[in-house]
């Protein structure tokens, strides 16, 4: 079945939300007192149905791997999310997944091709140092292998403290330890044993941090997988997460290249694993993954979540655009003149839609969560207020803040807003 050929059936542009949603986890979610608190068990559920959780260091709310767990489970204890990234036997690993991102010990071994690949896709500086001080690298991870796990300062302490003399000799700096972790980081020489309290990587071995179901995988960096059976199996995971997608959007998942990604997606059709459809109002076709559901429609959602801007529901523009007529752009790296709709900006999601955008932030030392700036959508009905006001308030309460303020245009949906 080729890319311009469907099975006939076609979706509304409701129920190809609807399915997306679902796929990424969202629903309603138990009320206070009416369940035990969230467990490991349930943080590994969201990460099964995502796939990667991206990480990023704007701390202005919260750290962005913390808010995809809270937008699908509600209030939760992050240090629980915290051990299953830094304490044996992991469950979350760090890698580059989308962009930098927590994924299950068993991806890991799946983005082989990434690491064969770090010196040629690495940028000028990884370059420079790999091409100009080679044995530099190998100090360095050969310092990490002995002593790790070890954050950059770490290492920069114990070069400082016995310095070989060839270092000396190339005119080392604190800067080129760094580059050089990150190198073998991107490299899969070096893995993360976990973060300090101030969100320093520890790097560490690949056998200091590889739980022992996935030991051998990891130590040969999957070298009896072959890169097409890797690529295939990252688009599956990527199709599930989407539900319902175009080729681009499923390519952008794991930052694969679409004439990877293509004969991939053929494989799924032919395996009964996705079904070629079309979308109403799309232009391209889309493949909807048949997971344990089917691939039935649910016949609503009833959602109520602010979702941060590094959600995996919204990594490609386009098709958030596609999914929700929203065209939504992360403006933090806008000057603040020139921002349309604030600084930290989170998606609210009410019914299977986004209804408004939320500036967001935590003010820490007042305990206050404050929302700068709520911009409603055209279409946003009267209730969805009242929804986000109390999402807001579950927020600060998780948050540790006593009190929430917010603007004088929250009751603005269905209106003018």
């Amino acid at each position: 079945m080729s890319a311009g050929s469907t099975s006939g059936r076609t979706l509304t542009l409701r129920q190809a939300r609807r399915l997306a949603l679902a796929a990424q986890g969202f629903g309603p979610r138990a009320q206070p007192g009416a369940r035990t608190q969230v467990t490991a068990v349930d943080l590994q559920r969201v990460i099964d149905r995502v796939g990667a959780v991206q990480i990023d260091s704007v701390t202005v709310l919260a750290r962005s791997h913390y808010l995809p767990f809270f937008s699908r489970l509600g209030a939760y204890d992050t240090a629980v999310l915290d051990r299953m990234r830094d304490e044996p036997p992991r469950r979350l690993v760090e890698y580059r997944a989308h962009e930098a991102a927590l994924v299950a010990p068993g991806t890991w071994p799946l983005l082989a091709h990434r690491m064969r690949d770090a010196e040629r896709t690495s940028w000028g500086e990884l370059k420079r140092l790999r091409a100009e001080q080679p044995a530099f690298l190998e100090i360095v991870r050969e310092l990490v292998v002995a002593h790790g796990p070890m954050t950059s300062r770490d290492v920069e302490v114990a070069l400082a403290h016995d310095r070989p003399s060839t270092v000396k000799d190339w005119g080392w700096n604190w800067s080129a330890v760094k580059v050089a972790l990150e190198f073998l980081f991107w490299a899969g020489e070096l893995s993360s044993a976990g973060r300090t309290a101030q969100f320093e990587r520890r790097y560490a071995a690949l056998e200091q941090v590889a739980p022992p179901a996935h030991r051998a995988a990891w130590l040969r960096r999957d070298t009896d997988r072959s890169e097409a059976q890797a690529v295939l199996e990252l688009v599956a995971i990527a199709a599930r997460a989407c539900g319902v997608a175009t080729e681009a959007s499923i390519a952008d998942y794991f930052r694969l290249a679409r004439a990877q990604v293509r004969p991939a997606l053929a494989g799924l059709v032919e395996a009964g694993v996705v079904e070629l459809v079309r979308v109403q109002g799309w232009r391209d076709a889309a493949y909807l993954h048949r997971c344990e559901r089917g691939a039935r429609v649910p016949r609503e959602l009833r959602v109520a979540a602010l979702v941060s801007p590094f959600d995996s529901l919204v990594w490609h523009r386009p098709r958030t655009e596609q999914l929700f007529g929203v065209r939504f752009r992360i403006e933090i790296y806008t000057p603040a003149p020139q921002r349309i709709h604030g600084y930290y900006v989170l998606p609210f999601i009410f019914g299977d839609t986004i209804v408004a955008r939320c500036d967001l932030k935590a003010d820490r030392e007042a305990g206050v969560l404050r929302m700068p700036q709520l911009t409603w959508e055209p279409d946003a009905p009267p209730e969805a207020a009242a929804a986000l006001e109390a999402e807001a308030q579950r927020m600060a309460q998780w948050l540790g803040l006593g009190a929430l303020e917010l603007p004088a245009n929250l009751r603005g949906a269905g209106g003018s807003g």
